[in-house]
């Protein structure tokens, strides 16, 4: 994996947001919306996925955190290859804990395939993270939830996804986040009218609101 694009604080670092872009993109495609949004004491971290071929796209290589044989709910998924990338992403978790960022101000998020991986990662994660992001998304091996569960109920989620996603199904989005919804305690959904397989200005307003809250609900104690 290639090196990450890093927004660094623009003062002292107390909190780190990890973000996962979607299928075909890179970290800059996220790094400068998110720099605009983050609270100042928040590092951001926007890795970009290895190149491989992607069964989806008729085997054609792109940067891809797991290859994609469908979008259909009921569909074959990569487990293997969802798991090393999820290993990867608590990789970059534990360097952000060992540089003294404790796991309750640590943040993952992502878009579409990137989304996906930064639900699986924080519910298989053994410490309680600030929260997740995840936009226009689903649950990746949903079916091994809540069993496959590590986290504690009450991490926070906001899961975000417009109604005119021709990519990533609404509809995939509406059952990921019930069946989220069943297990956890702490769970958003929002739909943006009108908004296909992308992010909008209120959208990005929302996040911002979420990353500030979750932060706040850290220092007060929700999931320690």
């Amino acid at each position: 994996m290639s090196a990450p694009v890093i927004v660094e604080a623009t003062v002292k670092q107390t909190a780190t947001l990890i973000f996962m872009h979607g299928l075909g993109d890179t970290g800059h495609g996220w790094s400068s919306a998110l720099a605009a949004i983050r609270p100042p004491f928040m590092k951001v971290i926007c890795p970009t996925a290895p190149t491989q071929p992607v069964s989806l796209n008729a085997g054609f290589r792109m940067p891809s955190w797991f290859d994609l044989k469908t979008l259909d709910i009921g569909g074959p998924e990569d487990e293997p290859g969802i798991r090393s990338a999820r290993d990867d992403v608590h990789g970059m978790i534990q360097k952000e804990l060992s540089a003294g960022i404790p796991a309750n101000r640590i943040v993952l998020g992502g878009f579409s395939q990137g989304g996906a991986l930064a639900l699986y990662s924080a519910l298989t994660f053994d410490q309680s993270l600030a929260g997740v992001v995840a936009l226009s998304c689903w649950l990746p091996l949903h079916k091994q939830f809540p069993g496959a569960k590590a986290t504690s109920d009450d991490v926070p989620i906001f899961q975000a996804h417009g109604d005119y996603d021709p990519v990533v199904p609404y509809k995939f989005g509406q059952l990921s986040a019930s069946l989220l919804k069943s297990f956890m305690k702490n769970v958003t959904f929002k739909t943006y009218n009108g908004l296909s397989h992308s992010s909008s200005d209120e959208e990005m307003n929302d996040v911002k609101s979420f990353l500030t809250l979750s932060l706040l609900l850290s220092i007060s104690g929700h999931n320690q």
